[in-house]
């Protein structure tokens, strides 16, 4: 029975039609999974049995174009190349490794090579009979494979077939190859082609349907492995959570424990503070003052405002709001009163302080959260603000909102940390001084005016102008007559900072004395250590390594001992360090630090750099005066032990050799650049006018314009200060 008018069996388009199914299910499978192999070789498998099945059931067909003899030239060409995939197929899809010869050189030698010759004699004779003789080879070599496909099996099993496995592929694959040996006798003979594609399909899918049954057993065991491992996994996942929520809470517990330490010290603090404060203003107040006790006072004042922002900020870290914002507090009156303290300060510092200032402004809150808003902002801004500077405060209302702003002419905020000075313990702006502070001023701000319900921000752009404007919004409160309005407030009597920017004498030098050079930034910490000092030696002093190197340029003599602060704006006492041991003049002067960094790896450090002691802050100033005259003694005895020697070997005549290998000195001129500081380029253009260039000689001798030259001269100048270039030649040669 032919399907569709043509030469195809029912039988045959039975199995064609399973066949395509069969094919793009594999073709999706594969997609899906690119790389199993197996699916591959199926793919293949089942491709080149659908081409055999179609090829064989249409040809050869008078109606379909092409002669007879091509026609039977594809149909037995199909036939030949499904066979020879099967070593192959089995070779890799059952792990048969003795049929590896029969997979890549059995098949072409006994398949292949036939398929040619019965090719070679059909087109010579013309007459198929003849051709099919030849098909002999093929079954002959089918049953080789049969014997070879049966020691294959045995070899991989270890000639054990107890197993259901074993057997299963042993009569499977014997199945589906056996009836591949009756093919040539079927078309022989001319059983028909229902026949042959019943015998020849059956087998090959009994072939794949065991191999698909050995993939979908494999599949199940990878999903139970992937299933328990997943299971595993949550396991694990659930014992890990347990596990970091457990540490998370003994984290939060040792915190919180620390935390309430931390208060409780800070808390116990405030008692013998409170009572060492009241004690010395009453003490001022009945027998006067004197410069120590105003420097003891400030000092307390300052520890007693550190303490308070410390035990508010982690109050307000824990929700804890420490004011009582259902009072009316005058605005206007609150700030006023608070003026002529900070006015004094600018005026001593030659600070412009203007105010713009409106009348019966009312806020709904505590008037002390008003004033730590005020003194906060306002101290700040004195605090950066440079001599001659600005500072503007402002208060005004518009609409329903109060606007109370501060603007200096400091260094600015850039703005990528305008947003980080609000962060507790975040510090910018003067690092290394002891203007530095604990960088909790702003973020009590910050908490304080969310308190009461406002905004701070802050606007700043170093880059365009210096200056910086600190802007708070607050709501505004319009009082009646029932209220009661507060104003009074509890507030310290100095400022929590001492904006001392004054020079400090260095003294009258004494011959007989020696000399000590002593680098601090903090001005009462100076002035207490060279108040002492200069009772036995020679005091210079310095607010910075920048200052201290022109100090020792200046000098008439060289310091025989250096005293030096770690933290410090310009340069630090580390570069200052480093600096000196550059320097042929200066490199034998010893240094001792003094300062509260002082961890073993900043000692290392300083030492590496030449230092010979560490002191830290706290220090008692006996144990000080005790080591600075240790080691000038020590240096006064190397220094006659060196004189004795030397005397000693030129009365021996065994003067000391000069060594020629030493490396020659640094000019005059070269120490001089490096005792101020200049940068190469500024080396560069110095020489220059030592020689006597103009400034458009020395533009075009080092390829840049005339006005990058007057803008480094110009940082000479500074650098040296001198006016113009015949002091600073005089100064660079001298």
């Amino acid at each position: 029975m032919l399907v569709f008018g043509t030469q195809m069996h029912i039988v045959t388009f039975i199995f064609v039609s399973i066949e395509i199914v069969i094919f793009f299910y594999l073709g999706i499978f594969r997609l899906a999974r690119p790389d199993d192999k197996n699916a591959t070789l199926n793919l293949v498998l089942i491709f080149l049995l659908l081409t055999y099945n179609v090829t064989g059931g249409l040809l050869p067909d008078p109606k379909l174009p092409g002669s007879n003899f091509l026609q039977n030239i594809i149909a037995y060409a199909t036939g030949f190349i499904t066979p020879c995939y099967f070593p192959y197929y089995v070779y890799k899809a059952f792990g048969l490794t003795k049929l590896k010869f029969h997979a890549y050189r059995g098949v072409y030698l006994f398949l292949i090579l036939p398929y040619c010759l019965f090719v070679m004699v059909f087109w010579f004779t013309g007459d198929l009979k003849d051709a099919q003789n030849l098909l002999i080879l093929p079954v002959l070599y089918a049953v080789w494979v049969i014997i070879s496909l049966t020691k294959a099996i045995r070899f991989k099993y270890n000639n054990d077939f107890s197993t259901i496995e074993a057997r299963q592929e042993l009569v499977v694959l014997l199945f589906s190859i056996t009836p591949w040996v009756g093919l040539p006798v079927i078309t022989y003979f001319n059983l028909g082609q229902a026949v042959e594609a019943l015998i020849t399909n059956i087998g090959f899918l009994l072939l794949f349907g065991l191999q698909v049954s050995r993939h979908i057993t494999e599949l199940r065991n990878e999903h139970e492995k992937l299933i328990e491992s997943e299971q595993r996994l949550r396991n694990w996942n659930a014992d890990l959570k347990d596990e970091v929520n457990k540490r998370t809470k003994e984290l939060e517990k040792i915190n919180e424990q620390k935390t309430n330490n931390f208060i409780n010290l800070v808390h116990e603090t405030k008692t013998p503070l409170t009572l060492i404060k009241n004690y010395l203003d009453e003490y001022i107040s009945k027998y006067g003052t004197v410069e120590e006790l105003d420097v003891i006072k400030g000092g307390v004042d300052k520890l007693t405002a550190d303490v308070i922002n410390l035990f508010d900020i982690e109050r307000f870290s824990k929700g804890i709001d420490t004011y009582k914002h259902n009072q009316i507090s005058d605005f206007s009156g609150i700030l006023r009163d608070s003026l002529p303290l900070f006015k004094h300060y600018c005026v001593k510092h030659n600070i412009e302080c203007s105010t713009c200032i409106d009348d019966n402004i009312f806020v709904k809150a505590d008037p002390n959260a008003l004033y730590r808003i005020v003194n906060n902002i306002i101290e700040n801004a004195i605090k950066f603000t440079d001599p001659d500077g600005e500072v503007l405060i402002s208060l005004t209302v518009e609409d329903n909102e109060i606007s109370f702003s501060v603007t200096d002419t400091g260094v600015g905020i850039p703005e990528d940390l305008q947003k980080k000075i609000f962060e507790p313990y975040y510090q910018i702006g003067y690092k290394n001084t002891s203007l530095q502070g604990m960088g909790l001023g702003l973020p009590i701000v910050k908490k304080v005016v969310e308190g009461i319900g406002g905004t701070v921000r802050i606007e700043s752009d170093p880059s365009q102008r210096r200056g910086t404007k600190v802007m708070v919004t607050l709501p505004r409160y319009e009082p009646t007559e029932k209220d009661t309005i507060e104003k009074a407030v509890d507030k310290l009597s100095k400022l929590n900072y001492s904006f001392n920017r004054g020079e400090v004498s260095d003294g009258d030098y004494d011959a007989k004395k020696r000399t000590i050079l002593l680098v601090e930034d903090n001005i009462a910490m100076m002035n207490f250590l060279s108040n002492k000092l200069r009772l036995t030696y020679n005091v210079f002093c310095a607010r910075n390594g920048s200052e201290a190197l022109k100090k020792l340029f200046e000098m008439v003599v060289t310091p025989n001992l250096i005293l030096s602060d770690v933290m410090m704006d310009k340069m630090d006492g580390f570069a200052f360090a480093k600096t000196l041991s550059e320097q042929d003049k200066y490199s034998h002067i010893p240094i001792i630090f003094l300062t509260a960094k002082s961890t073993p790896t900043d000692r290392l450090k300083g030492l590496r750099l030449g230092a010979i002691d560490f002191i830290s802050k706290p220090f008692s100033f006996e144990e000080l005066s005790q080591k600075i005259e240790t080691v000038l003694d020590n240096m006064l005895r190397q220094q006659q032990a060196i004189i004795s020697t030397s005397i000693a070997a030129l009365n021996a005549g065994k003067g000391p050799e000069t060594d020629n290998m030493a490396q020659p000195a640094l000019s005059k001129f070269e120490q001089n650049c490096k005792l101020l500081h200049l940068t190469t380029r500024e080396i560069e253009i110095a020489r220059l006018i030592v020689k006597g260039k103009t400034y458009r000689d020395i533009a075009k001798e080092l390829f840049i314009s005339e006005k990058t030259v007057t803008k480094h001269i110009q940082n000479i100048f500074a650098k040296a200060e001198v006016s113009n270039k015949v002091e600073l030649i005089n100064k660079l040669s001298k």
